[in-house]
């Protein structure tokens, strides 16, 4: 190679790879089919919202994605490990290394501070409690919670409940992060501050995102934009 050429960057391993994925359920004498033989494939700090109608199947292909329930047909691969055919134990410990899950809806425990929330991955890890924390406490700060740090989730907004969640998804540093409309509850202040953290992540530690919303600027934010349609995924054309 000579001195005007350029070496291409080699291109970053496939983080999650599925094929022919289907979810049909039964709804009394018929099936009802969600997602149809859909096929995704998200490299390491790629970054990929996921858009569509309400009832498309969004929130159901991220349950799939994050072996919260299992598809019907097809193969779901998540830093090389086929999950779909791990039991439920091995399925949870690979679930706790890998992926970090920012759900709608937060599911912090009531009793628990938010710290003690956003260091529960590691803690169910086996990692001691103060190591735990102080990795908590650090993205707490991140998320602009650290003053919040031993307030239970009662006594927080919904956008602060937000926030809290998503330092408990990233407390772990996942390969793969999956969230279910993570701005929908937070100011745009707030928001700015979670894309500029999911940029830093995708960037210095190679952690891929599939982020599914309603809002286009979040969507427009990401690498790339696929639109959820009659149980396929497209992809939307940039201007």
């Amino acid at each position: 190679m000579n001195a005007t050429e350029t070496a291409e960057a080699p291109e970053a391993p496939v983080m999650l790879d599925c094929q022919g994925v289907t979810r049909t359920y039964s709804e009394g004498p018929e099936n009802l089919t969600v997602l149809d033989q859909l096929s995704l494939s998200v490299r390491a700090g790629e970054r990929v919202a996921i858009v569509g109608s309400s009832g498309s199947g969004k929130t159901t292909l991220l349950n799939l994605l994050g072996g919260l329930d299992r598809p019907s047909q097809g193969r779901i691969v998540i830093a090389g490990e086929p999950i779909s055919g791990l039991g439920e134990a091995a399925l949870g410990r690979f679930r706790n290394r890998y992926i970090g899950f920012v759900y709608q809806f937060h599911h912090l425990l009531a009793e628990f501070t938010a710290l003690e929330n956003a260091a529960l991955p590691l803690i169910i890890r086996g990692q001691r409690k103060s190591e735990a924390e102080t990795r908590a406490r650090s993205l707490l700060d991140r998320v602009g919670m650290a003053e919040r740090a031993h307030h239970k989730p009662g006594e927080l907004s919904g956008g602060e409940r937000q926030r809290v969640a998503i330092a408990r998804a990233l407390v772990t540093d996942p390969s793969l992060v999956l969230m279910d409309e993570p701005t929908g509850n937070l100011d745009q202040t707030t928001a700015a501050t979670i894309l500029a953290l999911m940029d830093e992540l995708a960037r210095e530690s190679a952690c891929a995102f599939v982020i599914v919303t309603h809002d286009p600027g979040l969507a427009a934010h990401q690498d790339r934009v696929l639109k959820l349609d009659g149980g396929y995924l497209v992809a939307e054309q940039r201007n």
